[in-house]
């Protein structure tokens, strides 16, 4: 299922795939050689992020219950761990920079439509 990251009424991600059953979670983004702009995965529940088996760099967004950041972590490579803290409760992957730096700030609040 599919669904429209907005941030206010401005639309930052198009198209968000949900990964929500425990074989899409696990699954994620492994396999693909790349996520073209406008796109991502949102993981939930999800507080930590592997990116084992990833051909190219993420973008991490770590979200609340609330759906609020909690932790941006940009340029994540290949081969490594990452944790949203212990407020995580879900995450957001992106191909790197695919969003302007500007675009997010830890304390945002996101809705997924």
């Amino acid at each position: 299922m599919n669904a429209v990251l907005k941030k206010g009424e401005c639309v930052l991600i198009p198209r968000v795939e949900r990964a929500t059953s425990l074989f899409r979670r696990m699954k994620g983004l492994l396999g693909r050689s790349s996520l073209p702009p406008g796109q991502a995965v949102w993981l939930s529940p999800c507080n930590a992020v592997h990116t084992f088996g990833m051909r190219f760099d993420l973008d991490l967004v770590f979200l609340d219950r609330h759906m609020i950041v909690v932790r941006i972590v940009r340029g994540v490579r290949p081969r490594r761990l990452v944790g949203g803290g212990t407020r995580a409760r879900s995450a957001l992957e992106l191909a790197a920079g695919s969003l302007p730096e500007s675009a997010l700030t830890e304390g945002d609040r996101l809705e997924l439509v």
